[in-house]
């Protein structure tokens, strides 16, 4: 796995995509610094670190996208998948060192952090409450681009797709408030969600009597859940995208608040990604 970092490492400072990362995010988180604090005078450093989050958006696509995309590019991703090194191994190697130049690119930005508080009045607790947002939000941010890089050929793709993925967990909490929350709703979401399951069983064991039982199951325990407390469906795909929300929980950070339940699902949902990018290579490995 070291090797396989420092390996990574190397590449985004003898390529350009590190430089194009780095150059991209400290040009545009300036500009919004010098835009939001310094022309207009304004000491609050919490609006440039709202900010950051937005430029994410754009940045971490360009982070990722060649991190398996490249490889299988230049036929090399064979000799990647046969090497001693596991292959859990080479998806947290390339994920560290990712991570690794997204820490150090978000370390610079302290630097203005340094200004305000020598200037002016910088709220300390939720400047570093924002901060450690940062890191968990980089981290699953990097673990959707790693996964999503590791099932295209083209980095192009692979960062057009990174892109829209992230902004449909941007848009998260706004679509959820604006769908339905009656209870019927509710329970004709938890059947489509049903139906989404049993397809993707399919499309995963081409049994149809597996996908037949999983419909079956599903369906008896949405009835159950309806019968025991109807109401646990109001509000429910609100409820649903909710769990997928990373910038709900980074609103507990920005406000100085350290919660043990967001760290442990930003933990989670990158090793949730993770995992796949594991499953994906191991597929092709041994297809």
């Amino acid at each position: 796995m070291i090797a396989i970092l420092k390996r990574e490492i190397r590449s985004y400072f003898t390529t350009p995509i590190g430089g194009l990362y780095m150059g991209f995010f400290l040009l545009t988180s300036g500009i919004f610094f010098f835009f939001s604090n310094l022309y207009m005078q304004n000491s609050r450093f919490t609006g440039f670190l709202g900010s950051i989050l937005f430029i994410y958006l754009f940045a971490i696509p360009l982070l990722t996208m060649r991190l398996f995309s490249e490889e299988k590019r230049q036929r090399t991703d064979q000799l990647l998948l046969t090497s001693p090194v596991s292959i859990p191994e080479i998806v947290v190697g390339k994920f560290l060192a990712a991570f690794s130049v997204y820490l150090l690119t978000l370390l610079v930005t302290v630097m203005y952090a340094i200004v305000i508080a020598i200037f002016g009045d910088l709220a300390v607790w939720e400047t570093v409450g924002s901060y450690m947002g940062f890191i968990c939000m980089g981290a699953s941010y990097i673990a959707i681009g790693i996964f999503i890089s590791a099932g295209t050929e083209n980095q192009l793709t692979a960062a057009l797709v990174t892109f829209f993925s992230l902004m449909m967990i941007w848009l998260i909490d706004p679509l959820s408030r604006s769908l339905p929350s009656d209870i019927g709703s509710g329970i004709i979401s938890a059947a489509v969600l049903l139906a989404a399951l049993c397809f993707f069983i399919y499309m995963n064991t081409k049994n149809l009597y597996i996908v037949i039982a999983a419909f079956v199951a599903g369906a008896l325990v949405i009835v159950a859940v309806y019968f025991i407390d109807e109401y646990i469906f109001q509000n429910f795909i609100g409820k649903f995208l909710g769990w997928f929300s990373l910038n709900k929980r980074y609103e507990n950070f920005s406000l100085g608040i350290l919660r043990i339940d967001a760290l442990v699902y930003y933990i989670s949902f990158c090793g949730l990604f993770l995992f796949l990018t594991v499953r994906v290579l191991e597929k092709r490995r041994w297809g």
